[in-house]
């Protein structure tokens, strides 16, 4: 009985690995070549309002989030929007998550991080937002028709870092980002 409710249990947690919210999210994805794992799901929260799920796709899985950003590997986060956000909105919520972890960086990444903000479409319900690093090649941004590279691993460590940073936009979400 025991293995039963064991077995019950591992095929519980792999089934909600790849859904939340009604959202679901492939347990692989290719990104440049490179198969990407769904490292896990979680939730944006706002004022009790549920604003997107996001998904983390990494070459190697792990619950450590300085783990993930320290590795030169191949990295993607899939924002599927629950509600319409414009771009504003967006832009601001990024631009806060790189102040409040990575500012000693930001004289190094604005230009950067000015042009990545100017990438980024307003989106509506049912859109998603894929921001995907290859090593070597930079930061690709992908949504409502739009896409490009913003190069360098020091500012993708920043963009991932707005929600795996020690400062995250949604606790929950990382915890969720990181299987957790």
């Amino acid at each position: 009985m025991k293995r039963f409710v064991l077995l019950s249990g591992l095929i519980g947690v792999s089934a909600l690995a790849g859904e939340l919210k009604g959202v679901k999210m492939p347990d692989e994805v290719t990104v440049d070549g490179k198969a990407l794992k769904l490292n896990g799901m979680g939730l944006r929260v706002k004022f009790i309002v549920n604003v997107y799920v996001a998904g983390l796709y990494v070459e190697t899985q792990s619950k450590d989030a300085a783990t993930i950003l320290k590795a030169d590997e191949g990295r993607r986060v899939d924002l599927k929007m629950l509600r319409d956000l414009d771009q504003k909105a967006i832009v601001e919520a990024i631009r806060v998550g790189f102040d409040k972890n990575s500012a000693p960086q930001l004289p190094a990444l604005k230009e950067r991080l000015d042009t990545f903000c100017s990438l980024i479409p307003s989106l509506k319900e049912g859109q998603t937002l894929t921001l995907s690093y290859t090593p070597g090649k930079g930061t690709s941004v992908a949504g409502a028709g739009s896409a490009t590279v913003v190069p360098g691993k020091d500012f993708a460590d920043a963009l991932f870092a707005v929600w795996l940073g020690k400062s995250p936009v949604d606790d929950g979400l990382k915890k969720g980002m990181l299987g957790q």
